[in-house]
């Protein structure tokens, strides 16, 4: 029996190999069954080829897959929406239905619906395939929409070079891009939010809630048409066009796709389509998420497969995306959601409780991911640590080729809100950021969305508080405001010197934004005062917002150059009494004096001989700092005795400052 590089390379894992040599095998008998002889994921996941509506022999086709249905109609506002057997489906096999129109009775841009029948029962549905839907701005209603322009998008942009990409994310939304009291369009984010984020050294934009959803306020996650941009933020040429011109800009960009659940809306989702509460998803207790009030995929179906393998075909294809990060995936990978766990044993990973069905669908669609576009982004938002999950199926992984670090923000979290600064944790603080399966890619990140929406804090907002509000300009003086600002780029700048292989960074956050998140909805008023970000704080030279968005540029675009991430960390000290924390990465040196009043003269740090030139200082005036630590000398090691092998390089160390020093290279002697 094959012995898999994932139980070889993490010995803790044998007494499970069974299991995981089990779920490998599952996942390449799916593949054969759905595949037979074309060989190809991608032949199997075109859908969105055969179902929906299309041109076809001069007119129209239009196909959707309802097993349960007894009659379908197509009506729309080309025939005042009434139902006539001028445009009644017809039953194919398999539970397909079919209808074919003259190209003169329906046109680009008319609205439609469907009625459904089963029996006991009909209802009017969106078609589950449809490209577009779009809501009545007076009654509220959703209908679908024909989108079929005359004249098709035309791409100026090649794909970007994925070989041996490393991922720096930019995690942003849409309609949330602008700092008017509306949403944003794929226009203007591509016109106004794309050059900064070009700008800030970026080389990854993350669009959320791409999908079309029915309520704003869901952040995108109660997706109710799969294969629908959302047309809140404008039409799908504009947002062709958004991700053609950050093609042209050298950026990759990935989609915030959700395939762990679906909203629980009849007429606009595909949860009761054809009357079948079963057609798409679990029966019985499975089908609900008791914590997301959503319905949940039966991922051992073939007809789920085709559907969702279908989507993230669509998306890579006709959009041209470069990759996904994958919403959910704890809840598909565990039968309770992985609700209540804190997975500190093994056994939660493989003790029968765990959705293999679901197991083998992520790996299918990473391997499909990979056939079709080599080298895409697929990152994995798992908070349970399941082991594998960005290690090759091939070696008895899932497939992801990275992993969200999800317990960094937690951490840094729990370190503000329960420790005084003095009582920080070295040790535990290096730890946190470096104990990572190294086997597997991760993506560091200090925070992202999560901690900016309602109800949570972001990390300035925990550092600094309501002082923000009275004391962000450069004329005011303050000792909270002084210290946040300080922490704010330390914690950034240590989270990504310490990431595995790629880093994220939430839209706003990189500036210290002031404000939560908190979309229109009923106990606000309908409010979007807190749906927007303050770009003009940035801009204002009068504030020191633009100190912090100042270094995280000048952070990002250090990482990038340096390649960093090519490398693993280097320890070089940790030292509690003293808060100094210090490791060498790719030819950088990165110290840090983490306490809040002790600064260090001539503080020693064991490191192979050599000359070092600082490149970033989180207390240069630049941004923000107080200038203590003189940033144009060269600093040569020297040999100390006492150090064996290696030699003393003694710095002026700050308090509460992290200095990146760049490894001068010697020169060849001739």
């Amino acid at each position: 029996m094959k012995v898999l590089d994932l139980i070889k390379n993490d010995p803790w894992l044998e007494p499970y190999g069974q299991v995981i040599r089990r779920r490998y095998e599952r996942v390449a008998a799916k593949e054969k069954e759905l595949v037979g002889n074309s060989g190809r994921l991608q032949s199997f996941a075109s859908g969105h080829l055969y179902f929906g509506l299309h041109r076809s022999d001069g007119g129209w086709v239009m196909r959707e897959w309802a097993p349960n249905a007894t009659d379908i109609f197509l009506m729309g506002s080309f025939n005042q929406w009434k139902v006539s057997d001028k445009y009644r489906f017809e039953r194919q096999e398999h539970g397909n239905w079919e209808i074919r129109l003259p190209e003169h009775m329906i046109n680009h841009g008319d609205r439609y619906k469907l009625l459904v029948r089963w029996e006991g029962g009909e209802g009017e549905r969106i078609p589950v395939w449809c490209n577009r839907v779009v809501q009545d701005p007076g009654t509220k209603v959703f209908d679908a929409e024909l989108w079929m322009p005359a004249k098709p998008f035309e791409w100026k942009y090649p794909l970007p070079d994925l070989a041996g990409f490393q991922p720096l994310i930019y995690e942003a939304h849409v309609g949330m891009a602008t700092e008017e009291y509306n949403v944003g369009t794929y226009t203007e984010f591509r016109e106004k939010i794309l050059p900064h984020v070009a700008e800030a050294g970026y080389n990854t934009l993350q669009l959320m809630a791409i999908q079309e959803h029915p309520y704003y306020g869901s952040f995108g996650y109660h997706v109710s048409s799969f294969f629908a941009p959302s047309s809140r933020f404008g039409t799908p040429g504009e947002l062709k066009a958004l991700i053609d011109e950050a093609h042209g800009r050298g950026m990759a960009v990935i989609m915030d796709i959700v395939h762990s659940h679906a909203v629980r809306n009849e007429v606009e989702g595909p949860g009761r389509f054809d009357g079948d509460p079963g057609q798409f998803f679990h029966r019985g207790d499975r089908r609900f998420h008791v914590a997301w009030d959503s319905l949940c995929f039966d991922y051992g179906k073939n007809e789920v497969l085709h559907f969702l393998l279908s989507n993230v075909n669509y998306w890579l294809t006709e959009f041209r995306f470069d990759g996904f990060r994958f919403d959910g995936v704890t809840s598909m990978l565990y039968y309770d959601h992985g609700l209540g766990k804190d997975f500190t044993s093994y056994d939660f990973y493989f003790d029968g409780g765990q959705d293999e069905d679901a197991i083998t669908y992520l790996s299918l669609a990473n391997k499909m991911i990979q056939e079709i576009r080599p080298g895409a982004v697929s990152v994995a938002e798992d908070m349970s640590g399941y082991p594998g999950l960005a290690a090759p199926i091939e070696s008895g992984g899932v497939g992801f080729n990275y992993r969200l670090a999800m317990g960094t923000p937690d951490f840094w979290i729990k370190t503000i809100k329960e420790r005084a600064d003095e009582q920080w944790n070295m040790q535990q603080i290096y730890h946190e950021l470096t104990n990572k399966r190294a086997d597997e890619k991760t993506v560091g990140y200090a925070e992202s969305h999560d901690q900016a929406l309602v109800g949570d804090k972001t990390i300035i907002f925990r550092l600094i508080d309501k002082e923000m509000y009275w004391h962000m300009d450069k004329a005011s003086q303050n000792l909270l405001v002084d210290r946040g600002i300080a922490l704010h780029k330390m914690i950034r700048l240590i989270t990504a010197g310490t990431a595995g292989n790629g880093y994220l960074n939430f839209m706003g956050n990189e500036f210290g934004h002031p404000e939560w998140i908190d979309f229109p909805r009923e106990g606000n008023n309908w409010s979007y005062k807190y749906a927007r970000r303050q770009w003009s704080l940035m801009e204002n030279k009068e504030l020191k917002y633009h100190f912090l968005s100042d270094f995280d540029r000048e952070m990002i675009h250090l990482i990038r150059r340096s390649e960093i991430y090519r490398a693993h960390c280097s320890h070089v000290k940790t030292d509690q009494g003293d808060m100094v924390i210090a490791f060498e990465r790719k030819g950088l040196l990165f110290v840090f004096n983490f306490h809040p009043a002790h600064s260090y003269t001539d503080y020693g740090l064991a490191v192979d001989a050599g000359k070092f030139k600082p490149v970033l200082c989180t207390d240069s005036p630049g941004f923000g700092g107080f200038g203590r630590f003189d940033c144009s000398m060269t600093y040569r090691s020297m040999v100390e005795r006492s150090f064996g092998l290696k030699q003393n390089l003694k710095l002026y160390l700050p308090s509460r400052t992290g200095i990146v020093l760049q490894r001068m290279k010697t020169p060849r002697v001739r």
